[in-house]
């Protein structure tokens, strides 16, 4: 019977003294044993699988190359909880999409991931693209959405004042959402945890040995009947490896002896605009699908901001996550002919992502039971919605190759996560957390009303942040109009030592700790 539970002990008290934290005294156990499934890729589709898995009686470990989960490319997706209404139907991904949409909105709601229905609407600027929303409605039915309705001009400008001259009709998608990307993958990972996942952050896979019988499900020796995984902190061996590895799961795949796919990453570029743009757009405005992608957008997002983007272009870098001129030419020129007002707002922030684009026109996951190896590949963005689908399709495959799944009875309490989104109550509006805790009525970052108490929470909760960064997506401290510019010192005294500063308890304040 595998020992489900997670790491016990004084785990806030630890971070607060500078001690290592729980999942990070895991690492020093994590070698020495052979679990019965490897998941590579602490994405927002790894992290699911990973989930799922753990509620079953296995021993399963998370790996991935970062020092924090959903910092490859999930933490730059365009964050919105599709349908699945446009995707091509009787595919693998037409399936799991709209699968995935129903299970991540019950997830959203058990967990507290911030939600908003805002709906879409499909705009046509030109005959050819009102010819096409008829097929589109069709389609939309096809994949089981029986709810997109066409609508004349007139009836776009009454939805979206704000959109530039020359638009001749749409089509609706009531139930498109925006979500919180970087608290999904949060919640999932911190799920996977706390229902026994081993989380291993730092470990990229460099190396396979694959052992004779891997796959098998029966107990093995490390090298017989498992795969080892070469990272740079040691050894890791499993008896199933399942690659959600996304940018890097072709390169991955090969190491397994496949050459199938090949991973291109697509560069997309976005400019996101201050919270008083959002009256601008109180929905999605989609343009006509091409064989590119969904193309350029504008997107409320959860955080109350305005989102122009995506840009698509491929590269051959992997790591080229930087912003260019030319993107940001593109997308003013896109966006004046779109909603021209929304240029005259200001600019918080433009950021880029990059999707792994295949030469695969759907979902790849595909077993080699031989090798106890699943892969997960050409996941694209439409990967967010469709993650928990894509974990319960995971498990069946695994299952029809011969992994043993047995159902656990005693699985934790999913996690509650922390609100991000601004339609929601936040920590500096709750009178009555305030008066329990005054941390939360001290505000740090007053662009995005960000009290000292969440910084601290941050850092006490079971996956702390690595850094900066991922202190950002857990808190959005730093990310408003300012950019850390005025807050960044305050925020500066919290991180030294990790949250520990000046909790309510002390009598302190993060402005005497900055001083």
């Amino acid at each position: 019977m595998t020992d489900h539970s997670p790491p016990t002990g004084p785990v806030a008290r630890e971070e607060v003294t500078g001690r290592p934290h729980a999942h990070e005294r895991e690492n020093a156990d994590a070698y020495g044993k052979v679990y019965d499934v490897a998941v590579i890729g602490a994405g927002v589709v790894g992290s699911a699988i990973a989930r799922d898995l753990s509620g079953h009686d296995l021993s399963v470990v998370l790996l991935d190359a970062r020092d924090d989960v959903g910092d490859g490319t999930s933490k730059a997706n365009t964050a919105i909880l599709h349908t699945g209404f446009d995707a091509k139907p009787g595919t693998l991904e037409s399936r799991l999409v709209r699968r995935g949409y129903e299970l991540l909105s019950g997830y959203a709601e058990e967990t507290g991931i911030p939600v908003e229905r805002t709906g879409a609407l499909l705009v046509a600027w030109n005959q050819e693209e009102l010819d096409a929303l008829p097929g589109l409605r069709d389609k939309a039915v096809a994949n089981g959405y029986e709810h997109c309705e066409p609508v004349t001009a007139d009836e776009v400008y009454r939805q979206v004042p704000a959109l530039g001259p020359g638009a001749l009709g749409g089509l609706t998608v009531p139930d498109e959402s925006i979500i919180c990307t970087w608290t999904t993958t949060l919640a999932l990972a911190t799920d996977a945890r706390a229902r026994g996942a081993t989380l291993l952050l730092g470990h990229r896979v460099e190396g396979v040995e694959r052992g004779e019988g891997a796959g098998q499900v029966d107990g093995a020796e490390r090298g017989a009947g498992a795969t080892t995984l070469r990272t740079p902190h040691g050894p890791v061996t499993a008896r199933w490896v399942v690659n959600a590895a996304g940018l890097g799961a072709d390169v991955l795949d090969g190491l397994f002896g496949h050459e199938r796919f090949t991973v291109t990453p697509r560069r997309g570029e976005l400019l996101v605009y201050d919270k008083l743009a959002r009256p601008l757009a109180d929905r999605i405005v989609l343009p006509v699908p091409s064989s590119r992608g969904k193309g350029v957008l504008i997107s409320p997002t959860i955080y109350g901001n305005v989102m122009l983007g995506p840009t698509a272009e491929d590269l051959t870098d992997r790591t080229d996550t930087g912003t260019s001129e030319s993107g940001f030419d593109f997308l003013l020129d896109k966006g004046g002919r779109l909603m021209p007002t929304l240029l005259e707002e200001e600019v918080t922030a433009s950021y880029a992502g990059l999707r792994a684009a295949i030469d695969h026109g759907d979902y790849l996951i595909e077993p080699s039971a031989d090798q106890g190896y699943l892969l997960v590949g050409g996941i694209r963005s439409t990967g967010l919605t469709a993650s928990l689908a894509i974990a319960e399709h995971v498990r069946g495959v695994l299952a029809e190759a011969g992994l043993k799944l047995e159902p656990r009875l005693d699985l934790p309490t999913p996690p509650h996560m922390p609100n991000l989104g601004e339609a929601f109550v936040r920590p500096y509006q709750d009178a009555a957390l305030i008066a329990e805790d005054s941390a939360y009525g001290r505000v740090v970052c007053f662009c995005e009303r960000v009290t000292e108490g969440e910084i601290r929470d941050a850092y006490l909760s079971p996956l702390p942040p690595a850094g900066l960064d991922g202190l950002r997506r857990r808190t959005r401290a730093m990310n408003g109009r300012c950019q850390g510019f005025y807050c960044g010192a305050r925020v500066d005294a919290l991180v030294a030592t990790k949250g520990g500063t000046c909790p309510a308890d002390k009598g302190g304040t993060c402005q005497e700790a900055a001083e």
